[in-house]
């Protein structure tokens, strides 16, 4: 048994696991941002609801741990920013604590339970507020130990020519230093972006997507240029991956015919042809997180 968190800038949810099948949700909590003691108590008190010690426990957290000094950068949860997370807190809680970011855990949450389930090659891909992603291979984490594998989001890697007949498209600064990231322009914030650039008008994602399946010309060319400026970072990453599915989380994974838009022309894009959707939505729905980090600490088992 074990005790698992998917953990974000404004809650904390838990969850005893006994097996991938069998994860019980615990009650939700605020996370405290600025006080690492009261953060520490909060997981503390969670863990306490358990009815006997966990073997260990696993954390899916928004951030990214550097595999070299294990040192966590996480900008929205500031009291934990920089930390030796991981070993920090086995040392405060007295258990083993496994850490990986949360597209990660999704990557691995539906390459066990959900859309990935028989696929050695697992890209997992975030399009929701941003872009992000995760591997999995042969049931494993590739960043077990802390990494970017998967990340696609981030890297200047957005055309500066894009959509049917092509526009022109500035390179936008990026929340993680660069400019151009797919980041900036393939999550719902970086649609309003583009739909601003090219129509001046600032409308909310959903509000696009709804107008784009009614038919509306501005939204249609929105999604244009978004499908052409996503898939080919998306196509590249496929190819040096090898990824045999993409299953997509996030707000817009939602919107079925954008996914569907997707998967068309990054399957237009990559060197191996395929019949079948690729890029297809997350079938995990119900706190892929937890999924994902019950894997992660479970599989220690097996180790």
């Amino acid at each position: 048994m074990i005790v698992c968190f998917d953990i974000g800038g404004s809650a904390i949810k838990g969850a005893i696991a006994y097996s991938v099948d069998r994860i019980e949700p615990m009650e939700r909590r605020a996370t405290p941002l600025d006080d690492f003691d009261a953060f520490v108590d909060t997981l503390r008190n969670a863990i306490a609801e358990a009815s006997a010690k966990p073997d260990r426990i696993a954390i899916s957290i928004t951030g990214v741990v550097d595999p070299e000094t294990q040192a966590i950068k996480c900008a929205n949860i500031p009291c934990i920013d920089g930390r030796k997370l991981g070993a920090e807190l086995t040392d405060r809680l007295g258990l083993p604590v496994l850490i990986a970011n949360d597209a990660d855990c999704f990557a691995l949450a539906e390459a066990g339970a959900g859309a990935g389930r028989g696929y050695r090659i697992v890209l997992g891909a975030i399009i929701g507020t941003g872009v992000g992603g995760g591997l999995v291979v042969d049931g494993r984490l590739i960043n077990a130990e802390g990494g970017f594998a998967g990340e696609w989001g981030h890297g200047p890697a957005v055309a500066t020519m894009a959509g049917t007949p092509p526009v022109a498209i500035p390179l936008f600064d990026c929340g993680c230093g660069q400019r151009g990231c797919v980041d900036t322009i393939g999550g719902a914030r970086g649609m309003e972006r583009l739909h601003l650039t090219l129509h001046g008008k600032n409308l909310p994602s959903h509000e696009i997507t709804t107008l784009w399946q009614e038919g509306d010309a501005e939204a249609a060319r929105t999604i244009d240029v978004l499908v052409d400026l996503v898939s080919s970072p998306l196509a590249l990453t496929i190819n040096i991956t090898g990824a045999t599915i993409v299953p997509v989380g996030g707000g817009l994974s939602n919107v079925t015919p954008l996914i569907s838009a997707i998967d068309k022309a990054v399957r237009s894009r990559i060197l191996r042809k395929f019949d079948r959707p690729l890029v297809v939505p997350g079938e995990c729905h119900v706190e892929p997180g937890l999924i994902g980090a019950a894997i992660l600490g479970l599989g220690e088992e097996s180790r």
